[in-house]
């Protein structure tokens, strides 16, 4: 029953969030040219409150447990689990006053109308995964600007999406350049649940009734500890809160 209504509902969740994405392109270019950075995060921080909320046009609830008491002070590492694309507008949205970039691969940076457009000029770090020269440069710049504009930072330690909601190991690189920059940085788990399980049937149809969340765990402490515990324990603490992890 499920699947049936996913073939009901899929067709008007790409039609208003393609809407979305085709209505923002221009107001985030506008909010550019005429406001500069911060009128143009607040142009894409409103795109991914409405592209959060298209998920409830399939009958998905969207949850996202904050934690308020993560100061703004100071750069920080946000490490999550990775479940599908849909994972990231609601991160956006809701952590919205970190100021959080990306380390996406350099292919979304072009041909998607907003999101591309946000990649390019919004700060994110766009890497080249054949070319580790490039991908450094592009973590570097990033870590740099944490430093500098006190920027965050989001990561998915996994390298890649899961299909089954089963947690993959978590590798070291883009965190361990990222704090070598910025070692006061702190590192705060994101366990995510539900997403993958909204593309359970794969691009079409969507599912439908999901149960999606997202929730902000308390900061590593990082005390005496080495790159590879830090991790871990990030990996870890997710990995206690996400179903199948």
């Amino acid at each position: 029953m499920k699947k049936i209504i996913g073939f009901i509902l899929t067709p008007i969740f790409y039609f208003c969030f393609g809407l979305c994405l085709l209505i923002f392109h221009p107001i985030q270019w506008l909010s550019l040219k005429l406001g500069g950075y911060s009128a143009h995060k607040k142009s894409v921080d409103i795109l991914n409150f409405f592209l959060t909320y298209c998920n409830c046009l399939l009958l998905n609830s969207v949850t996202f447990i904050d934690n308020k008491s993560i100061p703004t002070g100071q750069p920080v590492i946000f490490v999550a689990n990775h479940q599908s694309t849909f994972d990231i507008p609601a991160m956006i949205y809701f952590l919205r006053r970190f100021h959080g970039k990306f380390i996406s691969k350099i292919e979304l940076a072009s041909g998607i109308p907003s999101i591309s457009f946000n990649l390019k000029h919004g700060g994110a770090a766009n890497i080249d995964r054949k070319d580790s020269k490039q991908s450094i440069g592009e973590i570097l710049k990033l870590a740099n600007n944490m430093k500098t504009k006190n920027w965050s930072a989001f990561i998915f330690p996994e390298g890649t999406r899961t299909r089954d909601g089963k947690m993959k190991s978590f590798q070291l690189g883009g965190i361990a350049t990222l704090l070598k920059k910025n070692p006061n940085a702190l590192i705060v788990p994101i366990a995510i649940n539900g997403s993958y399980e909204m593309i359970k049937y794969g691009s079409f149809p969507f599912n439908t009734f999901v149960k999606m969340s997202w929730e902000v765990l308390d900061p590593i402490d990082k005390t005496d500890k080495t790159l590879e515990e830090i991790v871990l324990e990030a990996e870890q603490k997710i990995r206690a809160k996400v179903k199948n992890g």
